[in-house]
């Protein structure tokens, strides 16, 4: 007896008329329409913004592309700048801009400053003649971690003929990252302002 072959329809026919005598009448149930629909999408809750912590940062003509690097990184890591200038090689006299730098930390319009001039030391001179203001001149990791650990200093000053580019950039992030000590180091930042209210006092006298 020879098999008879069934074509691919054949087969459907046979499949579909063995399932409706086995459902007979019986309408297949209607899928939940709530099934079918897509989950709600949760929007995730808008983060509460951190006030932005505020760099006040200036240069002399000597250091004009070390700042616009400098303010990239500071960009990078989430603070706010001031730009007290200067923006173009033409020579200016870093004290004026120490002291612009120096008068908004002072103020409470900044909470850090960054002073670069040619060898970082007149912009440091100058910036602690401003009340308030504890300026260090840094010029390795050491010296970073150092002036703020130790001497809670809240200026900066770096000379952009003396470092590199990336070492400056390591000096920045450490100095900034860097927490006062207290302890053993308050006291002695104490007296440091105490000599600073006895020269102000005698100078109003």
């Amino acid at each position: 007896m020879r098999m008879q072959i069934l074509s691919d329809d054949e087969l459907h026919k046979i499949v579909l008329h063995t399932v409706q005598q086995v459902l007979g009448s019986a309408k297949p149930s209607q899928p939940a329409v709530e099934s079918l629909k897509p989950a709600p999408i949760v929007q995730p809750a808008t983060p509460v913004p951190t006030e932005k912590k505020t760099v006040a940062i200036g240069t002399d003509h000597g250091g004009v592309d070390l700042k616009e690097i400098l303010k990239s990184e500071l960009t990078e890591m989430g603070y706010a700048i001031i730009d007290c200038g200067t923006n173009t090689k033409d020579a200016v006299d870093y004290p004026d801009i120490a002291l612009a730098v120096a008068k908004l930390v002072a103020n409470g319009s900044a909470w850090r400053g960054v002073v670069i001039d040619g060898a970082g030391i007149g912009s440091c001179m100058s910036a602690n003649k401003v009340p308030g203001i504890r300026a260090a001149m840094c010029y390795d990791y050491s010296t970073a971690v150092n002036s703020r650990e130790h001497n809670d200093a809240n200026v900066l000053t770096l000379g952009a003929g003396l470092i590199g580019v990336n070492l400056a950039k390591q000096i920045l992030k450490t100095w900034l990252a860097t927490e006062f000590g207290g302890g053993r180091h308050a006291k002695r930042v104490e007296k440091i302002t105490a000599i600073e209210k006895l020269y102000m006092k005698e100078g109003k006298n």
